[in-house]
């Protein structure tokens, strides 16, 4: 297999069509490790993804061409830990605002996962998993006490026991391990990545935005411990007097795929 070309090497691409954003981490002749500056840039991407009503959906994936076995993210570079500007909790800030991001996340997991990229994928609402897919985060042989957002979304997404497992033995996670965690919607070969992917992607992209999205915050605030009863009925009514309900329950009565425009 070829090398891939060093010239294709970039900070994470963002391309948006028909409601559905596409953020691609692009450094594969460096495992698609993650500098400082590409986290930057992910913070800004997030930004002009929240602002475009129009995205229902945020597809996170990585470019593996050329790789001898294909890795997703290889983790935050740890030169970066050495750059005299190196702020200690931007990795944290960009695993959280994924995690908060409006539209539903889905997280294309086709390759090898390591250090912080694990908590990328953990923030994201929804993976798919390739087969043969290695999971591992080496924190704590490193040396290193990971940040809180992480801990809690790990023993939120893998259980305590899983959490444990991941951070006080540092043993790798196999795809098959990962998927009985529960933390992934599918586990597929190469051949039927793409398929399912898009598959899932569509069938969210067709959900009422107004309640999805509505309903995923509720729901993560459950996960944090900050349930806010008021807000979430609030939310209820909000959806319940929406344009979006209506076109539903006349869907379902003539017995056809409804056309949701987020009103």
């Amino acid at each position: 297999m070829t090398a891939p070309d060093p010239i294709t090497s970039s900070a994470p691409l963002l391309s948006v069509e028909a409601g559905v954003a596409t953020l691609t981490l692009n450094r594969p002749a460096h495992r698609n490790r993650l500098e400082a500056g590409d986290l930057r840039c992910l913070l800004g991407q997030f930004e002009q993804i929240n602002a475009d009503p129009a995205i229902r959906v945020l597809k996170l994936t990585a470019n593996t061409q050329g790789q001898p076995r294909p890795v997703f993210c290889a983790g935050y570079h740890l030169g970066s830990f050495n750059e005299q500007d190196n702020d200690p909790q931007l990795f944290e800030r960009v695993a959280n605002a994924l995690a908060e991001l409006r539209p539903i996340t889905v997280c294309a997991l086709n390759g090898s996962v390591y250090g912080g990229a694990t908590d990328l994928m953990l923030a994201c609402d929804l993976s798919v998993a390739l087969t043969g897919t290695e999971f591992r985060m080496p924190a704590t042989a490193l040396g290193l006490h990971y940040y809180p957002g992480g801990l809690q979304r790990y023993v939120a997404r893998l259980g305590l026991t899983g959490a444990k497992r991941a951070f006080l033995s540092a043993r790798p996670f196999s795809a098959e391990r990962l998927w009985q965690t529960g933390c992934l919607e599918a586990l597929v070969d190469a051949e039927d990545f793409d398929a399912t992917v898009q598959q899932l992607v569509g069938e969210i992209a067709d959900l009422a935005p107004l309640a999805v999205q509505a309903t995923k915050r509720s729901l993560n605030e459950i996960a944090a411990g900050q349930p806010d009863a008021a807000a979430m009925h609030a939310r209820e009514a909000a959806t319940a007097a929406s344009q979006d309900f209506a076109e539903g329950r006349l869907a379902f009565q003539e017995k056809r795929k409804p056309r949701f425009t987020g009103a």
